[in-house]
């Protein structure tokens, strides 16, 4: 049974790189009938964000990653941490440094100057036989946590395999400053062994974090949880996904018109697969996940791949789903009669919801105005001619419009018998009920707008003789 968390900082929105942790967590704990949790990592005051705070929360709901328990704020845990850091300064695993900011300035630049890491160099670090120095005025120390200073630190990692670090990689850093505020890899590691994890997915940029959480794990004879540290999502350049690649806040995602589902499966292929299996509805994922087998390299954002998946979920889901989803982007059809008809027209070539607006409102709203290239195109001078002919047919069978195949049944007989082909009857059609040349079928289009109104957008753009005015 897996307890596993996602614990963003609230500095910024949900990413989608935060959002496939997350759900990675969640279907390893939803899968072995354990706990996903919330937390927020908000120590760092002077950088937190309400506004980001509620938005990450608005991304869990839109995508449907529940989590269990009470969202926990680090914030409101200081008390505890100061229990711990007490603990650690009482048994000798912690001191106070008292090296001004100056001091450490001077430190730092000669070890630079010398091309040695910077890291501390325990002055303040009690030993036996160590005499420290006098305590200066005026300055409130810091608190160091001690750190190993031989031997190695390892772990097995669920994704990249066995590490290993030497100790002098990790210096004795702080965990809490000068003000008491603890620091975050000191809080996440309490965090996490007093929340229980058992399993941490979480991003390989907090790989070099995890020795020195181990050491605050050892020094306080907390159980070290499974790490599983997930490759980046890269562009297609291999570079770092920018913005303007989709590594935008994941609310946008649903402003662009995607599906929560959708994005879920997108974002679960990408360090992930399961044979050759593009599309996994999330009783699949959970049943399948693992996450011993994610992806050691760096997976590529594919926004194609995205909109092809997107594409998919609108067809798949009920119209009912659609129209509950339209009314995000204004448009309610819930009363429309013959709403089933129009979605199930329309969605079949929608790749987005706003795509899918366009396509239902190029069908619902009399144009008001018609595409030039398409009218240079497709109206020629006989064209009036024939469509006038062909709305006399349309009112003589007004009846039996609403039947899609009794449209194409009197339509193609008339294609024939006047020595058309079909774009030269269609086309123009198309422009004069949507506006465009890229609507769906003219069948379809008929049958659902009903000869009345057929009649009175192709009478109009007669007599506007197509033109834009």
């Amino acid at each position: 049974m897996a307890i596993t968390r996602f614990a963003p900082s609230p500095t910024g929105y949900l990413h989608i790189g935060g959002l496939r942790t997350s759900l990675y967590s969640y279907l390893w704990a939803r899968k072995t009938g354990g706990e996903f949790k919330l937390r927020v990592e908000d120590t760092d005051t002077a950088r937190n964000n309400e506004d980001a705070m509620e938005a990450i929360i608005n991304a869990f709901d839109w995508v449907g990653l529940n989590y269990d328990g009470e969202v926990l704020y680090q914030s409101k845990r200081t008390d505890i941490y100061k229990i711990y850091i007490d603990k650690l300064l009482e048994s000798g695993k912690a001191y106070k440094c008292y090296m001004s900011k100056d001091e450490l300035d001077s430190l730092r630049a000669a070890q630079e100057a010398a091309k040695q890491s910077p890291r501390y160099d325990g002055t303040w670090r009690p030993e036996d036989g160590k005499v420290l120095p006098s305590i200066p005025e005026g300055i409130e120390p810091v608190i160091r946590i001690k750190a190993p200073t031989t031997g190695t630190i390892e772990f097995d990692d669920g994704v990249k395999g066995y590490m290993k670090f030497d100790a002098n990689q990790v210096d004795d850093y702080v965990i809490a400053r000068s003000n008491g505020m603890p620091t975050y890899n000191f809080v996440v590691a309490v965090d996490d062994a007093l929340m229980g994890m058992t399993d941490v997915i979480r991003g390989d940029d907090h790989l070099s974090n995890t020795p020195k959480q181990i050491v605050v794990y050892n020094a306080l004879g907390f159980k070290v949880p499974k790490f599983y540290h997930v490759a980046m999502i890269n562009n297609p350049s291999g570079k770092k996904l920018s913005k303007r690649d989709g590594a935008m806040d994941v609310m946008d995602y649903k402003r662009l018109g995607y599906l929560p589902e959708a994005l879920l499966n997108f974002l679960v292929r990408l360090g992930w697969s399961h044979g050759d299996q593009e599309i996994f509805s999330m009783e699949e994922m959970l049943e399948l996940f693992d996450p011993s087998n994610l992806n050691k390299s760096a997976s590529s954002f594919n926004a194609e791949k995205l909109l092809w998946l997107n594409s998919e979920y609108i067809k798949a889901v009920s119209n009912d789903r659609l129209i509950e989803e339209l009314k995000f982007f204004d448009m309610d059809l819930s009363h429309h009669p013959k709403k089933t008809e129009i979605l199930d027209l329309s969605k079949q070539r929608a790749q987005t919801m706003v795509e899918l607006k366009k396509s239902v409102t190029d069908i619902l709203d009399i144009p008001t105005s018609y595409e030039e290239s398409g009218v240079k195109k497709f109206v020629k001078e006989d064209t009036k001619e024939f469509l006038e002919k062909y709305l006399v047919l349309l009112e003589e069978n007004k009846d039996s419009l609403y039947d899609v195949s009794k449209v194409e049944d009197i339509t193609k007989p008339f294609i024939a018998e006047n020595g058309l082909k079909f774009p030269q009857l269609f086309q123009p059609i198309r422009i004069a009920l949507t506006g465009g040349t890229q609507a769906p079928s003219v069948y379809d289009i008929i049958a659902i707008l009903g000869f009345n109104e057929v009649s009175s957008r192709l009478q109009n753009a007669l007599k506007r003789n197509f033109q834009n005015t």
